[in-house]
C-alpha cells in the first residue's frame, strides 16, 4: 500500500535545535561531488546541505574546480585533491566516519578516480551514503556492489538511471514504477527515491511513499537532483533516519519549487532559485 508524504510526515522526520547545539551536534556531512566540467552540481548540492540545516560541511573535490567551488561556497572546508589519486591517500577518506552522513556522486564524472571513491566509500562507510548521479552510474556497472555496504544507503535515481541500474527499459520502469522501487529497495536492502512526477520513496522493508501533494514541472530542470541530494543527505546528518529523511526532503524540496513557482513562473525558476526558497520552506514547520 503506497502512503502520501504529508506535512505530518514532514515534521515527524525534522530533528529540531536545542539552545546548546553545536555546529557538530546538529551534524557534519561529508560531500564528494563536482568535476572539472560539472562543478555547479557540487556547488548546489553543498549549498542545499547547507540551507538545510547541516552544522559542518566537508568536500573532497578535484583541484581543477576548487577556485570555483571556495568561492561559491564561503561555508565550506575543502580537501582539493588530484583526479586519479588512489582514494587510501586522501586524508578526508581516512577521517570519513568522522561525518554523520557521505553524499557522493553529483557532477562526479565516470572514470577511474570517481569510481576508486565510490568502492571506498562503500566499503569503509559505517555511516549513511547517499549515491547521487554519476555515483549511481558507476553502481549500474554492478549493482550488487550495494549489497557490500556496511551502511545504510539512499539512492536517488531518476527513470533514466533506474534503466540502467535495472536492465529494463524506461517505458518498462514508467509504467510499474511502484513495484520497480520496492523491489530494488528489497533486492538490495537499500531506500529508492525514484524522481520524476510524484517521486517515490521506498525502503528496503516494503513500506512506499509517494509525493503527490507538492511540486511542479518548473522543477524540471537540470540540476534539480543535486538539491534534493543536498537537502536529504543534509537531514540525515542532522541525525534523521535514512527513510524518514529522504522523504521529508523529498516534500520540502518540492515545496521550496511551489515557493519559487509562485515567485518566478515554472518557465523561468531555477534550481538555484529552489535554493533560495528552502529557508522559506522549512519556516513552515
Amino acid at each position: 500500500m503506497t502512503e502520501i508524504i504529508d506535512r505530518n510526515v514532514v515534521k515527524s522526520a525534522l530533528t529540531h535545535r536545542r539552545d546548546t547545539d553545536d555546529k557538530f551536534s546538529v551534524g557534519t556531512m561529508l560531500g564528494i561531488c563536482g568535476s572539472y566540467g560539472m562543478a555547479g552540481a557540487g556547488i548546489m548540492s553543498g549549498k542545499a546541505a547547507l540551507r538545510s540545516g547541516v552544522g559542518l560541511l566537508r568536500m573532497i573535490i578535484p583541484d581543477s574546480i576548487y577556485p570555483i567551488m571556495a568561492n561559491a561556497i564561503t561555508e565550506a572546508v575543502f580537501c582539493p585533491v588530484v583526479e586519479g589519486v588512489n582514494a587510501e591517500n586522501i586524508s578526508f577518506i581516512e577521517k570519513l566516519n568522522y561525518n554523520d552522513c557521505v553524499l557522493i556522486g553529483c557532477g562526479l564524472g565516470v572514470n577511474s578516480y570517481s569510481k576508486d571513491m565510490l568502492y571506498t566509500v562503500l566499503e569503509k562507510s559505517q555511516i549513511p551514503v547517499v549515491i547521487d548521479a554519476d555515483g549511481i552510474n558507476i553502481v549500474a556497472e554492478n549493482p550488487d556492489i550495494l549489497k557490500t555496504a556496511n551502511a545504510p544507503i539512499v539512492i536517488t535515481p531518476h527513470i533514466g538511471e533506474m534503466s540502467r541500474l535495472t536492465k529494463l527499459t524506461a517505458d518498462e520502469i514508467d509504467k510499474n514504477r511502484e513495484d520497480c522501487a520496492v523491489d530494488f529497495s528489497e533486492k538490495y536492502n537499500v531506500v529508492t527515491v525514484l524522481k520524476g512526477n510524484k517521486t517515490l520513496v521506498a525502503s528496503p522493508n516494503d513500506t512506499l511513499m509517494k509525493n503527490d501533494l507538492v511540486g511542479n514541472s518548473g522543477m524540471a530542470v537540470g540540476g534539480s537532483g543535486d538539491v534534493l541530494a543536498g537537502v536529504i543527505s543534509s537531514l540525515i546528518a542532522q541525525g534523521g533516519d535514512p527513510f524518514k529523511s529522504a522523504c521529508a526532503g523529498v516534500y520540502i524540496h518540492s515545496l521550496a519549487g511551489d515557493i519559487a513557482e509562485e515567485k518566478l513562473g515554472k518557465r523561468s525558476m531555477l534550481p538555484t532559485d529552489m535554493i533560495d526558497c528552502l529557508p522559506q520552506a522549512f519556516m513552515t514547520f
